[in-house]
């Protein structure tokens, strides 16, 4: 396994990753904000939760995480912006590349790369003691990245815009964050990450909570947000990954229980046409 680590290492500037589709001039290699992933492993102290990943995530597009419960998606998304190593016994292996850099290189700050790859999860996270207004503002005060009152109202309230939230809380920016409804909330949430600027967002089954009104809102916001940013999104819906994503890769755990890529590629492809008879099976509801 080092041996096979250090050559990937060596081989940083080979991009072509393992996904078996051939990039198109919708996806030109270079853009800001594509991500390489070669050879990526991930534990838990000492369990293996996924292993040997290697993909491409386009710039501006959407790719869809899918797969059953249990095969390391969430476990995934999180080493694309290195917050798997704050878990418990959290340990990366392998190479992420960002703009052509690891972002696991020893000269690279991690807080600096989580501005670039922002994340929302699961479960909306508002923080409940803050205003509507100051839960936007959190991280740029936090990385002070304002310097003025009214640059930081500009931001807040393009933020709030791009998450289609500002016509429903401009007259009570003042109120708890927890006042919002669930759909809110999570449109919230997308506010925040959106305000520190980020290149690539990611989102860890963000409408699993929500009802069928929410969800549609939070789709259409992710087809508009892809026009300028990227997006991975963990989903356990089929329906909603073939709606909304432009790529898919299919994630399944094998004997021991480890997280393995079976195949990824342009979302019609795989839904329509999968090379793999797991997938076929998995997509068509003969498991999971």
């Amino acid at each position: 396994m080092e041996g096979k680590q250090n050559m990937v290492k060596e081989q940083r500037e080979d991009t072509g990753g393992s996904c078996g589709w051939e990039k198109t001039t919708d996806y030109r290699e270079g853009e800001k904000g594509i991500l390489e992933v070669q050879d990526v492993s991930a534990w838990y102290s000492g369990t293996l939760a996924i292993k040997h990943i290697s993909m491409s995530i386009p710039a501006q597009a959407i790719t869809a995480i899918i797969g059953p419960s249990g095969c390391g998606k969430s476990t995934f998304i999180r080493c694309l912006n290195r917050m798997h190593e704050v878990s418990h016994g959290g340990r990366v292996e392998g190479c992420i590349l960002l703009d052509g850099r690891d972002i696991y290189a020893r000269d690279i700050d991690p807080v600096a790369i989580r501005r670039r790859i922002g994340m929302v999860f699961q479960k909306p996270t508002p923080f409940p003691t803050m205003s509507i207004f100051d839960n936007v503002a959190a991280g740029l005060r936090l990385t002070r990245l304002w310097s003025r009152r009214w640059e930081l109202e500009e931001v807040v309230e393009r933020s709030l815009r791009q998450a289609a939230l500002w016509d429903e809380v401009k007259d009570k920016l003042n109120q708890s964050g927890a006042s919002l409804s669930g759909g809110q909330q999570q449109r919230l949430c997308i506010a925040r990450a959106l305000a520190v600027e980020p290149e690539i967002i990611l989102l860890d089954e963000p409408c699993s909570a929500l009802d069928p009104a929410a969800t549609l809102k939070i789709e259409d916001l992710m087809r508009n947000l892809a026009e300028h940013y990227t997006l991975v999104i963990v989903t356990h819906n089929m329906q909603q990954a073939a709606r909304v994503s432009d790529m898919a890769a299919f994630f399944l755990a094998d004997s021991d229980r480890a997280g393995m890529l079976v195949e990824c590629g342009k979302t019609s492809q795989l839904f329509t046409n999968p090379r793999d008879k797991r997938t076929e099976d998995y997509i068509t509801g003969r498991f999971g």
